[in-house]
């Protein structure tokens, strides 16, 4: 294969003229140099051809670079100038190339930045410069920032030339800025914050305390940095709070909980907190954010409006017990006015003793469920019940209220002997109230139905009405202390309440279901034991 390079066609001619030159005949001499010639220019055309290309290809890979770049001689004069640099300060290449740099540049730049005494430093030493900021504005074109720095280039022994490379850094610079805003701001709402917010990461180490959370807790947030959150957590709170950090992964959501946060000085504050991982660009968890609220003025205040509501309450009870224990002492005053007149008959006279004693007997229960109220199990046994009895009685004390209301009762009870552990006497209230309630629930006439049902270890006793129903917005609420949807004055909200506690007390539940304008279910819960004597 033939090698056609300009190299090798030079040797070819430099040969020839050789050839040429030691001829002995003069005649062909001339044909041969001539031939020789002409090779020679075709050589040197190929390689200024070549040269070009190459400086088409340095030219264009030179522009195509998205940095800045002058290329300046020793008497800083601009050699070359890249696209990019032409396009950032809008001028030519006639504007710039063969300029000195101080045309280039305005003087306040180069006096400020040294650029003068850089370069020429750059040339005395051959060696580049670190990275610095410059700020230039061209005329008629908006602020520019860039990092830039000097290279020697060696062309032969000496540095020939400086290459300036600026790399335009502006829209970086101005995120940075934006970036640096929105991280004080953001700094700024959590130290405002009145509540407790508190990060760490996934093993629980404290990596920021806001100074609500110094303020509360009285720790110094250099103090608590990098020490554990179980520690600042009531010891019967860590359990929980450990086994929410072990779960991180698997949590969906925020977290809520009610955790004591223990103060520098050893006292207790009760926090509501919501925990919240955070996330990765991978969704995988790093920390956690913690934002809690101090709950002590809160519970407070609810503690004071808890006691007048109760003070309230106690006002209408006394007024019902009042009202009870009038009917009896008012049978009780007549009978004794009878038996003061010495004509009425014996037989009158046994009647009278006998209402007496009945209605004293009456007043002293009524005394001694407002005991049972006041007090609910702290002297009463429990002991075993038949829960038909307890029923069966409930039954015959409302037989006239329901009769005079129009009320049908219908008892649909089991024909199996049920014990339950318990207390006659609060099982019998809870019984009374739900009764109660149903009748008021039904002011022209419906249907009572109460049912007794065994279920494995359990009883279920349902009272079912068919009046007004419960507000579906109420249907959570029932059970509150003081809650009532009676006008004023006309219940206290503690029936159900009340209801709740002694059932709870009694190991079981109750339930409720309401239709509005078709009725309601109370369904209690209780468990069963075995009798071993006659109850």
């Amino acid at each position: 294969m033939k090698d056609h390079t300009p190299e090798r066609q030079l040797d070819i001619s430099l040969g020839r003229l050789d050839d040429l030159l030691g001829h002995p005949d003069a005649a062909p001499v001339k044909g041969l140099l001539s031939e020789a010639i002409k090779d020679l220019s075709n050589v040197l055309g190929e390689l200024a051809a070549a040269r070009r290309r190459s400086e088409e290809f340095y030219d264009l890979l030179v522009n195509a670079i998205p940095s800045s770049i002058l290329l300046i001689d020793r008497n800083l004069q601009v050699l070359f100038a890249n696209r990019n640099f032409l396009e950032k300060t809008y001028l030519c290449k006639g504007n710039i190339v063969g300029k000195r740099l101080s045309q280039v540049f305005p003087e306040v730049i180069i006096e400020e930045l040294g650029l003068e005494q850089a370069i020429r430093s750059v040339f005395d030493g051959g060696v580049s410069t670190q990275g610095q900021r410059l700020t230039y504005r061209a005329p008629g074109v908006p602020m520019r920032t860039y990092y830039y720095r000097m290279i020697p280039v060696v062309w032969t022994a000496n540095v020939d030339a400086v290459l300036l490379l600026m790399e335009d850094v502006s829209e970086q610079v101005q995120l940075s800025k934006e970036v640096r805003c929105a991280e004080r701001h953001l700094a700024s709402v959590v130290d405002s914050a009145s509540d407790i917010v508190l990060s760490t990461d996934t093993e629980g180490r404290i990596l920021t305390w806001n100074p609500a959370a110094e303020r509360i807790s009285g720790c110094r947030s250099d103090d608590v940095k990098g020490r554990s959150v179980f520690e600042y957590f009531a010891r019967e709170h860590r359990e929980d709070a450990k086994a929410f950090f072990s779960a991180l992964e698997l949590q969906e959501g925020p977290r809520t909980a009610d955790w004591i946060l223990l103060t520098a000085d050893g006292a207790s504050v009760f926090v509501s907190w919501v925990f919240s991982a955070m996330k990765d660009e991978a969704s995988h968890t790093t920390g956690v954010v913690a934002v809690g609220r101090d709950q002590t003025e809160r519970r407070k205040l609810e503690v004071q409006r808890l006691q007048r509501e109760k003070l309230a309450a106690l006002g209408v009870m006394a007024g019902g017990i009042a009202h009870e224990l009038r009917n009896p002492l008012a049978v009780c005053s007549s009978a004794a006015q009878f038996l003061e007149n010495d004509e009425i008959t014996p037989e009158f006279r046994r009647e009278c003793a006998v209402k007496i004693q009945n209605g004293i007997t009456r007043a002293s229960a009524i005394i001694e469920n407002v005991l049972t109220f006041a007090r609910p199990s702290e002297e009463a046994n429990f002991a075993p019940l038949d829960i038909l009895a307890v029923l069966d009685e409930m039954f015959r004390s409302v037989a006239n209220e329901v009769r005079i209301q129009k009320i049908e009762l219908v008892p649909d009870l089991s024909n199996e002997r049920i014990v339950v552990n318990g207390i006659k006497g609060l099982l019998q209230l809870v019984f009374m109230n739900l009764f109660l309630n149903a009748i008021k629930a039904m002011p022209k006439g419906g249907q009572l139905r109460t049912s007794v049902a065994r279920s494995g270890s359990e009883v279920l006793i349902r009272v079912a009405d068919t009046g007004c129903g419960i507000p579906k917005g109420a249907l959570d609420k029932v059970f509150d202390p003081f809650y009532t949807t009676s006008t004023m004055g006309a219940g206290t909200g503690l029936g159900l309440s009340l209801c709740y506690s002694i059932v709870k007390e009694h190991h079981g539940s109750i339930e409720v279901e309401s239709t509005e304008g078709a009725g309601t279910v109370f369904t209690v819960r209780l468990p069963v034991i075995v009798a071993e004597e006659p109850v």
